[in-house]
Parts: C-alpha cells; sequence; structure tokens
C-alpha cells in the first residue's frame, strides 16, 4: 500500500540502514553463540574463566620470575648500586607483565585489549598516580591533627629511587593479575557487584592472620583492595588507573612519609618521621593505610566510582541474567 494513502510515514535511507546494522548485530551474536555450542571439550577447558586465571597468573609470574634471575645472574655482577640495580629489575618486571597480558590476550580472547591502550594512558596513569599519593597525604594530615606526625629528618632524594622501584612493580604486577586477570574474568561470569563483594571478602579472610590485624585494619584492606581497585577499573574500564593508583599509594607511603607499608621492607625514605596518637589514626603496627580513615576514604571513594560507572552503563550483569537481544527492528 502506498505510505502516503496510508499515512505512514515512508522508511528512509536512515531507518533501513539502523535495521540492517540492527539484524547484523543479532546475527553476529548468534553465530558468537554457535561457535561456544561447537568447541571440542579441549577448547572449552581451554576457554573456562579459571583456566584463563591459572594461565594468565602462570605467565604473568613466570616473566616476572625471569627477571629476578637475570638480576641476581647479570646484574649484581656488575658493579652498580642497589638503588639502580632495583630500578633496572621494577621496569623490566612492569613492561613485561604488561606486554605479557596484551599479547595473551589479544591471541586467547582474538580482541583488541581496550583496557591496557595507549590512548588512555597519560590521562589515567597521571590521576591515578596523584590519586593515591594525595589519598596518603590526607591519612598523614589526619594523624596530624588527632596525634602527632613529626618530621625529624629529610634525606636525599636519592632515597626516593628504592621506594619508586617497589611501588612501580607492585603496582603493575599485582593490579594486572589481581584486577586484568582474576576480576575482570571473575567479573565476566558473576557480574559486577558479585565479584566485587566476591573481592572484599576474599582481602578480609587472607588479612584476618596478618601481624598485628584487627577489625579496622582487615576492613580497611577489604576497601582499599577488595573495592576502591576494582571500582576504580569498572569505572574507567581502562587498568591504568587502578595499576597507578596502587603505584602511587604504595609510592607515598613509605617513600615520601616515610611510614609503615604492611606489604613492604623499606626503612628509609624521604622524610624520617615520627608518628605516635591513636592507633584507630594511624593504623598502629600496620600504618596509615590500616587506619579508621583509610577504611572510610576508601569505601566513600569507592562508591563514587561504582556510582558514576553505573550512570556510564559500566557494570555489568551476571552471565546468567544476560539476555539474547531480540529479532525487532527499529520503527520511526
Amino acid at each position: 500500500m502506498n505510505a502516503a494513502v496510508s499515512g505512514a510515514p515512508p522508511k528512509t535511507f536512515g531507518i533501513r540502514l539502523l535495521n540492517y546494522i540492527y539484524k547484523r548485530s543479532n546475527f553476529l551474536f548468534l553465530l558468537n553463540m554457535q561457535n561456544q555450542i561447537t568447541r571440542t571439550p579441549l577448547q572449552k577447558i581451554l576457554h573456562f574463566f579459571i583456566t584463563k586465571m591459572i594461565i594468565a597468573t602462570a605467565l604473568i609470574i613466570g616473566l616476572v620470575a625471569i627477571v629476578e634471575w637475570l638480576r641476581s645472574s647479570l646484574l649484581d655482577a656488575i658493579n652498580l648500586t642497589n638503588d639502580t640495580k632495583a630500578l633496572i629489575t621494577s621496569v623490566a618486571e612492569a613492561i613485561l607483565a604488561t606486554a605479557g597480558y596484551i599479547l595473551l590476550f589479544k591471541k586467547y580472547e582474538r580482541r583488541q585489549i581496550y583496557e591496557l591502550s595507549a590512548a588512555t594512558f597519560f590521562n589515567n596513569a597521571t590521576i591515578g598516580f596523584l590519586t593515591g599519593i594525595f589519598l596518603q597525604a590526607l591519612f598523614i594530615l589526619v594523624i596530624y591533627l588527632t596525634g602527632t606526625f613529626i618530621v625529624v629528618g629529610i634525606n636525599p632524594v636519592s632515597t626516593l629511587i628504592t621506594p619508586f622501584a617497589f611501588a612501580l612493580t607492585a603496582g603493575f604486577v599485582a593490579e594486572i593479575i589481581m584486577i586484568g586477570v582474576i576480576f575482570r574474568l571473575l567479573e565476566q561470569q558473576t557480574g559486577t557487584t558479585i565479584a566485587i563483594f566476591i573481592f572484599v571478602i576474599l582481602f578480609a579472610v587472607l588479612h584476618i592472620n596478618v601481624k598485628g590485624a584487627n577489625i579496622i585494619s582487615v576492613g580497611a584492606t577489604a576497601m582499599q583492595a577488595g573495592l576502591l581497585l576494582p571500582a576504580a577499573y569498572v569505572f574507567g574500564r581502562n587498568l591504568w588507573l587502578p595499576i597507578f593508583l596502587h603505584f602511587g599509594w604504595d609510592f607515598a607511603e613509605p617513600g615520601i612519609f616515610g611510614c609503615i607499608n604492611p606489604s613492604s621492607s623499606l626503612t628509609q625514605g624521604l622524610m624520617n618521621s615520627k608518628i605516635a596518637g591513636n592507633s584507630i589514626f594511624t593504623g598502629g603496627i600496620t600504618g596509615p593505610q590500616d587506619s579508621l580513615t583509610s577504611l572510610l576514604v576508601c569505601l566513600v571513594l569507592g562508591l563514587i566510582f561504582l556510582s558514576i560507572a553505573k550512570r556510564k552503563n559500566n557494570i555489568i550483569k551476571p552471565v546468567w541474567k544476560a539476555t539474547a537481544t531480540d529479532n525487532s527492528t527499529i520503527k520511526l
């Protein structure tokens, strides 16, 4: 029937094009499902998310182990300072961990690795690094206001090299494994909310028996590693932000402020500082990152990241709730 006679508006080229794209996307979705169904038992095992976690984690740890072996067999035989050796080693480990992740999942998942895109590096790395330093400075400010934080001496700037190297390795290796591999693959199965809940519980349980642990320190660690860092990834869907947030955090605490970092054996930073006051605010023997201030700030910032992520449609549903797009066409 003629559209002008019936009163129905004629379909424009744009609407026809949108319908074609819409149907095409459904076809690709069904084709992907067909590929999943026709995989051999071995392929299904290899593409199982836990298998991916094991392979990727083993690869990255293996690359780091090779660098450490090269350090002990080559660098230790060269007349270099310990600071220089530490810096060379940490840069190599960061580069290899990143390259290993990109090359593995580019081949394994047959996709572009957008979460480590060079185009998003500068902004996210800068924001993450400065955020990590700012958070540590905030914790120190609270200690100063509620107790005592005294700088008893300033060391040469060169003392920053080893803390910088330690933090660089920690930021890259830990977050590529924990967020890029484990959290990302878990999230694809369980959805964002359940994955973060699992991470919070996981880090709480792992730190219950740490020396000097209490309910505040365990809660603070759970908020940092279980909520804040995964939320930072979900917020921008890239790994640069959590990597450099961790980097800045671990660099500032012992490296700049001379405080205790429970995961570090460093004994000297830029500042020689003296901390006293209520352990609720100082973190006690495990340092400012395990204080009540840290717990609350990381909780609030993590929830802010997730709130923005939700508005950006970055929250993933559990795989069992995912539904195929219906085959209806777009109507004017």
